[in-house]
């Protein structure tokens, strides 16, 4: 028999609300994104209001494109965290609001795990080394004893908060990955930057000053978009190498908004064939922020018991997926 979860995905710029059937099949994924202005990053209240406007309409169209009634939903899923305080708690009102109004369960999801899990179910990877970038996460992720471990990290900036600060200072507004990518590919020209590997880990915050007193030189933006991106990409790529030839895995994965950065997926695919591995990467619809990937893992989570009641709910700004228990896999 079919089951249905709803999740409810709102940790930073997006809200967003899916169903997923308990078959894996994703019924509807609807967003809101907020955009703040040229040259800005998020505002957290700011876009937590934006959130709490949008989310009457995202989760109607949410219901209807799903085509399956409230009164069939086995659960309410919704990000804990991490995320943006303000934003978090704007949609874990609207899944605990709903989660009361329909006497269902309510799940809690750690967002990057739900980035995880999703990007496994859309492309069949079973057991990858996990390369996860966005704007709040930069790491190198396997499963191992029941949880997902960190083998790598940034130490400062994730990957996407370097795109997006590079870009903003050129007057771009967050995010600002795809149009430093356009930039970039308008360029073949390398200006030297610095590169910081320490053991698995990465820096990127010397690489972000140096690229802003290069664009601030006089340098053209698309010579520097070029390099930013070819020396970030290949210090994850080289993370990501050490830790694929240390588990000697044969999958890797990479998940998160940067996911769709044709470059990165490039290097990440030279480097997976040198060890005769097979590297994924979730698809673009669903690379970046969604309710799917709380939708999903929360189904995950129902199946395998977990569930909070309403009044002992909360939001966690800092929640690494490391101290996340994963009883589904075991």
């Amino acid at each position: 028999m079919k089951r249905y979860v709803l999740g409810v995905e709102s940790t930073a710029h997006t809200f967003s609300v899916a169903v997923v059937s308990s078959e894996g099949a994703i019924l509807s994924n609807s967003k809101s994104v907020y955009r703040p202005p040229e040259g800005s990053g998020i505002h957290p209240f700011e876009a937590s209001q934006s959130h709490q406007a949008a989310a009457p309409s995202v989760l109607a169209e949410a219901v209807k494109a799903s085509g399956v009634s409230l009164g069939d939903l086995e659960a309410v899923a919704y990000a804990m965290g991490p995320g943006l305080g303000p934003c978090l708690r704007a949609g874990a009102v609207v899944a605990r609001t709903l989660a009361t109004s329909l006497g269902i369960p309510l799940i809690p999801v750690n967002h990057a795990i739900g980035h995880i899990e999703l990007g496994c179910l859309l492309t069949g990877a079973r057991d990858p080394i996990v390369l996860l970038v966005s704007g709040g996460h930069t790491m190198v992720i396997a499963y191992s004893g029941g949880r997902w471990r960190v083998l790598g990290e940034s130490l400062d900036l994730t990957l996407g908060q370097l795109l997006d600060q590079f870009g903003r200072h050129h007057g771009l507004s967050s995010p600002c990955g795809r149009a430093v990518e356009e930039a970039a590919s308008k360029s073949t020209t390398y200006l030297k930057l610095p590169y910081s590997v320490k053991g698995n880990d990465v820096s990127f915050s010397g690489l972000l000053t140096a690229s802003k007193l290069l664009v601030d030189g006089g340098s053209p933006f698309a010579d520097v978009s070029y390099s930013i991106q070819e020396t970030a990409f290949a210090m994850v790529t080289e993370v990501t190498e050490r830790a694929l030839a240390f588990t000697e895995k044969k999958e890797v994965m990479v998940v998160g908004g940067v996911a769709a950065n044709r470059r990165l997926s490039g290097m990440l695919s030279a480097m997976a064939a040198r060890h005769s591995a097979h590297l994924t990467a979730a698809p673009l619809e669903y690379s970046g922020d969604c309710g799917a990937q709380i939708a999903w893992t929360g189904m995950l989570a129902f199946g395998a018991g977990t569930k909070v009641p309403v009044e002992d709910s909360k939001v966690t700004q800092s929640w690494r997926l490391d101290n996340v228990d994963i009883p589904w896999r075991r």
